[in-house]
């Protein structure tokens, strides 16, 4: 018998496969490769945690936090994957190590938090589902803050709601937003109906997201503008001072001329 949530699951791989087609057929893939395989693995993970749960029922617990944690991780790269795309117009005028700053910046943030999200996690009395219900927690956090931050200076980054890189932040952002509230309130949940049914509205709103999704990406990308002159020396500023901090670090334990004379 075909139940809510199944067809709610159901209803979220098709329109996933829909995304997937729209995302190669516009080739988004050649500008969010993460974001695109970040796709793929949900839906093969979502059929995949179907067929387990109706056939391998005792393996299902395993299979959702291998793909939990898989998902959280390309979701860590997608955050980066995302920061990185804005940088586009100036990116050929950025050092080679930019990339890892933001990769190394975005774990910092992340683990900043870390411990904010502590009051979202389920309880538990295994240690690995509470961590790893942890990660998912803290990547629903980060996925927000992206959003937040894209749209809050989206005039200053020449991006708007026709850029891919704000339409994939805004369908995370929504979809991370409901989860974290809805977290919220499982955390103080007794019984597994009320579990259930705020279970059931994430996966409404991921869906909601889905179709988000299949509305921008069937449409042709807007033509990305330039930076603003001022926003343009700012960020290209703020990269000289990261590049001189870099080589201000590596010359300290250089030997000075003279120093081998020195008694």
């Amino acid at each position: 018998m075909m139940t809510l949530d199944n067809a709610i699951w159901l209803a979220g791989i098709l329109v996933e496969l829909l995304v997937i087609g729209l995302l190669f057929y516009r080739r988004v893939w050649r500008i969010l490769p993460f974001f695109c395989l970040l796709c793929a693995w949900d839906v093969t993970g979502t059929a995949g945690s179907y067929f387990i749960l109706h056939s391998y029922r005792g393996l299902y617990t395993v299979a959702y936090l291998i793909e939990t944690f898989v998902t959280s991780m390309l979701e860590v790269a997608v955050v980066i994957e995302l920061t990185w795309s804005v940088l586009r117009p100036i990116r050929s005028s950025l050092s080679r190590l930019t990339l890892l700053y933001i990769s190394l910046a975005t774990l910092v943030l992340g683990a900043a938090i870390w411990p904010l999200v502590q009051g979202t996690v389920i309880s538990s009395p295994n240690n690995l589902i509470r961590h790893i219900m942890h990660l998912q927690q803290t990547t629903a956090m980060m996925r927000v803050l992206l959003f937040l931050l894209l749209a809050g200076g989206s005039q200053l980054l020449s991006i708007g709601w026709r850029d891919r890189e704000l339409q994939v932040a805004t369908g995370l952002g929504f979809y991370s937003l409901v989860c974290l509230g809805a977290a919220m309130l499982q955390a103080h949940q007794t019984t597994a109906a009320e579990y259930a049914r705020w279970n059931r509205i994430e996966l409404l709103s991921y869906l909601c997201s889905l179709l988000y999704w299949t509305f921008c990406f069937a449409q042709k990308q807007a033509e990305r503008r330039e930076f603003t002159p001022q926003m343009r020396n700012l960020l290209l500023a703020m990269a000289g001072v990261a590049r001189s901090n870099r080589i201000a670090l590596s010359d300290t334990g250089k030997p000075r001329p003279g120093d081998g004379n020195r008694l």
